[in-house]
């Protein structure tokens, strides 16, 4: 017959594990109850037979429980091997389609992919974009300037109409004359017409103008 598979061994061993829980778990039920036994029993040779039997069911119990961790042990070892194989399965399977794509990418880069198109190609764009800048250029072109324009003539006019601007701004800075400071004299010292000096009245030295109206000082 063939050989069990590691699953059916884990399988088989998980369940011998079981079994070993069950009857662990019956020797604690049956440990408990001796030891009640024992904290109610007053005579000293009852309370030495119920020990002798408890001291049974503890020995089978720690012998079971050292083949249940045997058996823990041998269940870790087919996980192990169990993974390490369903890796190695993995393994196997990503290697052969890195194989099978770069086979295809060869076969692309043969076929459909070929460095002289790519190169060729490249070199149709950069001609198409030169033509498309002297394109754009000629188009911004401004046609309403001549060329026979001499540079050294542009500049004396330009300079010539700096000169106008700068009298321009001085004019608009300059301060008209309804609002300048006056130079006459707060008070009028002569007659106009060459009439004198103003008279100044007799009381109180008050002086007038012209028509006799007393002046303010």
């Amino acid at each position: 017959p063939p050989p069990p598979s590691l699953n059916e061994a884990s399988q088989g061993v998980g369940g011998r594990m079981d079994s070993m829980d069950a009857k662990i778990a019956q020797l604690d039920k049956e440990l408990k109850v001796y030891r009640d036994k024992l904290k109610t029993t007053k005579s000293p040779a009852a309370k030495k037979n119920i020990q002798k039997r408890a001291m049974e069911v503890l020995k089978r119990k720690r012998m079971y429980e050292t083949q249940r961790d045997q058996l823990a042990g041998q269940q870790f070892n087919i996980d192990q091997a169990s993974f390490g194989i369903e890796s190695a399965k993995a393994t196997v399977s990503t290697i052969s389609a890195m194989k099978a794509a770069n086979t295809e990418l060869k076969t692309v880069m043969k076929n459909d992919l070929k460095i002289d198109d790519v190169d060729e190609l490249v070199d149709d764009m950069a001609e198409l974009m030169d033509e498309f800048q002297e394109i754009n250029e000629a188009l911004a072109q401004n046609f309403a300037t001549p060329d026979d324009i001499d540079e050294a003539d542009l500049e004396a006019e330009l300079d010539m109409l700096g000169d106008e601007l700068d009298e321009e701004f001085a004019e608009e800075d300059a301060v008209p004359s309804y609002l300048q400071e006056s130079t006459l004299p707060a008070q009028p010292t002569a007659i106009p017409g060459g009439g004198g000096k103003v008279p100044v009245a007799a009381n109180g030295g008050q002086k007038v103008d012209e028509y006799g109206l007393p002046v303010e000082t």
